[in-house]
């Protein structure tokens, strides 16, 4: 817990010093002559929670300035530590957590540093009991890899193929309404407008039934010829990905973790094997996005030396796509780093195969200059 002291007495600020040093939770990050610099102080930081405030000072008194806190909605809680007992109601009317009378005991402030800590405690435990019950309601939809929908009363069990198609459908435009129209030609293409119709009315009907169990039926809305998914506070994995992704600006050693654990949170392509044809171009921009991401996170792993965690990564993009010479660059590189000259070349012969033999075409010039670079540089190692 953060603290800081507030008294025109510099004595006061070594006694209270000594005297708050005894409790591990504490951790006194200021001590302040005067209220302006305090306030100052606790505008810039928020997480101060506790502030021993003198009353009687020149100029603002502890009073007016706990009041002034009381009215920008500060949150520290205020303790009055004052030579002067008559303050004591007009305090309590500001509803500060304690109020110490100088010269103050080890004893008195234990009780007032213990009910501080049972105050935060019980904020925790409420913090922690609502996030729960919020997380407990939440709903969960996996959709990278694989696609299922749940809260805490199961799993959606889906009626029909179609029923699951509409709902990922809706899913990509949620909270947006897609008319009959769009749903007939993208979902139900190559049917008769009659029967177009009618399938329709059917999938929209057994997907309500699907997310009955769960209480999500009303999660799909009709509105002015045409439905839209409301989901408020959904966890979707894709769109976590992408936030994710998208907050490393660079990425070095102090936030590698980070960046490796926003790479797990990718388990595939968009909707898995299903391969909707309407989410192609979704599937290929999250896909791109993905790989994009992990070359820059390769890149730092490189730099870092850890070509094993680097080794992995990459021949996941390369499982992915053989073809791409980029990645091909990165695994040379790897190779180089560690020493590799058989692994190396055995690595490029094959991309040379690969791509003769798929598009009939040779190594770009820019990749063949690196592998030479590479090879003539492994070759003065080993000489020296």
């Amino acid at each position: 817990m953060k603290v800081i002291l507030i008294d025109d007495e510099p004595v006061m600020h070594l006694i209270m010093r000594k005297m708050l040093a005894k409790y591990a939770e504490l951790q006194i990050v200021g001590a302040f002559a005067d209220t302006h610099a305090a306030a100052d102080f606790l505008a810039k930081n928020t997480d101060v929670e506790l502030a021993f405030v003198d009353i009687s000072m020149p100029g603002d008194n502890g009073l007016t300035f706990a009041s002034r806190l009381d009215q920008v909605g500060c949150k520290t809680q205020i303790v009055f530590v004052t030579s002067h007992k008559d303050y004591a109601v007009d305090a309590f009317e500001l509803s500060v957590l304690d109020y110490l009378v100088k010269p103050v005991t080890q004893e008195r402030l234990e009780r007032t540093i213990h009910r501080a800590l049972e105050g935060r405690k019980r904020a925790e435990d409420s913090q922690t009991a609502n996030a729960q019950t919020q997380n407990a309601n939440r709903v969960s939809i996996t959709a990278l890899g694989d696609f299922s929908v749940r809260n805490e009363r199961g799993r959606v069990k889906w009626i029909s193929s179609k029923s699951v198609e509409l709902f990922a459908y809706l899913l990509l435009n949620r909270g947006r309404r897609i008319s009959r129209a769009r749903l007939v030609a993208d979902i139900f293409a190559g049917m008769t407008s009659v029967n177009a119709e009618k399938y329709l009315n059917t999938t929209v009907y057994q997907l309500r039934k699907s997310l009955e169990p769960l209480a999500l039926r009303d999660a799909i809305r009709s509105e002015n010829d045409g439905y839209a998914l409301e989901l408020a506070d959904a966890m979707i994995d894709f769109e976590e990905f992408e936030r994710q992704a998208s907050k490393f600006k660079r990425i070095d050693a102090a936030n590698m973790e980070d960046a490796l654990n926003a790479e797990r949170l990718y388990t595939g392509d968009l909707f898995g094997s299903k391969a909707y044809v309407w989410a192609i171009h979704e599937t290929d921009r999250l896909a791109e996005l993905y790989t994009s991401f992990v070359k820059n996170v390769v890149e730092a792993l490189l730099v870092l030396s850890n070509t094993a965690a680097a080794s992995k990564l990459l021949l996941k993009l390369y499982a992915q796509n053989p073809l791409d010479e980029s990645v091909l660059s990165l695994l040379l590189r790897k190779h180089a780093q560690d020493g590799n000259k058989k692994g190396l070349t055995a690595q490029y012969i094959d991309y040379v195969r690969l791509i003769k033999k798929e598009l009939g075409i040779r190594p770009s010039k820019a990749l063949l200059l690196l592998y030479d670079s590479l090879v003539s540089e492994l070759s003065d190692n080993a000489n020296n």
